[in-house]
């Protein structure tokens, strides 16, 4: 193994770690905000490397998805997304 396998092998581990720290933190009832701070939804929980967004908050009354790799960061309050609203791909079920 070179150092450079060595290097992409830490990397992703630190990756891996950092995805399943997100995963914990994001949790139900949390606030959905887009990168402009606008309200997108509420999560209902994670589905997979999926964000399931409550029915309840949603136009046309079905659950949406959004992929975990639209996520930057979460905390107590909310989820927040790297995109603003018109760029991100709701998926239905």
């Amino acid at each position: 193994m070179t150092n450079n396998d060595m290097g992409q092998s830490g990397m992703e581990a630190v990756d891996k770690a950092l995805d399943q720290e997100l995963r914990d933190a994001i949790t139900e009832h949390l606030q959905v905000k887009d990168s402009n701070g606008e309200h997108v939804g509420t999560v209902d929980h994670m589905d997979g490397d999926r964000v399931k967004l409550t029915r309840s908050d949603s136009v046309d009354g079905q659950h949406h998805y959004l992929n975990l790799s639209d996520v930057k960061s979460a905390d107590a309050v909310a989820v927040y997304l790297e995109k603003p609203r018109a760029e991100l791909d709701f998926q239905t079920e």
